[in-house]
């Protein structure tokens, strides 16, 4: 009766200590799953890897304003898309408008660009058509050229590229651009070709 007891109880722990190991290894297994929730959720609220988007935007418009509360400038395009290493976006399609009071307007068209934020610079890229309309000053200009540097709060414009320009019924081929939209004037860096239309005969 006592060896039958014996063997009764020494079950009885046997089936305790597996129940009780089935018990600890769900805990740890709980914990596990629970860590790596956390760390998922550490991820996405630090944004992700720097190297990756951390959104996106479609067809999107922003406004960059004076220190006087006035419009500077509106930049727009087809889709936005931020990295946050270096603070670089990238947009296609893009539309830079200078719209300052007193200034002439100005609009530059391209394929795609980068804006580096931190900079306050633009670099459009592919196609590049810049386009600022007649003014009592001056002629209505135009520019084509590949790659043109933005820099719209200082209101220069400049490129390293050939470029095609088209001031009033003049036209001008050459490489290499530094264009002022506050003071409106223009220097072309290696000599080029200039194309003067007929004098009008008196």
């Amino acid at each position: 009766m006592v060896g039958y007891l014996n063997n009764k109880r020494t079950a009885h722990r046997w089936k305790l200590l597996t129940i009780m190991m089935i018990a600890v290894f769900c805990a740890f297994g709980s914990f596990w799953l629970l860590q790596a929730f956390d760390g998922d959720d550490a991820g996405a609220r630090l944004g992700g890897p720097p190297t990756e988007p951390d959104y996106i935007v479609e067809n999107f418009s922003f406004v960059r304003m004076t220190e006087g509360g006035q419009p500077s400038y509106v930049v727009s395009g087809k889709r936005l898309t931020h990295i946050p290493e270096g603070d670089v976006s990238t947009v296609v399609q893009p539309v830079l408008r200078g719209v300052e009071p007193g200034r002439p307007p100005m609009t530059v068209t391209a394929d795609r660009a980068r804006i580096y934020h931190q900079e306050h610079r633009v670099d459009m890229l592919g196609n590049v058509d810049l386009q600022r309309a007649r003014t009592a000053r001056s002629e209505a200009l135009r520019v084509r050229t590949q790659a043109l540097t933005a820099l719209p709060d200082e209101e220069i414009l400049k490129t390293d590229q050939p470029i095609e320009m088209q001031l009033g019924a003049s036209s001008v081929r050459g490489t290499g651009m530094v264009a002022n939209n506050a003071t409106q004037k223009m220097h072309i860096a290696s000599r080029g070709q200039i194309v003067y239309p007929p004098r009008a005969r008196q």
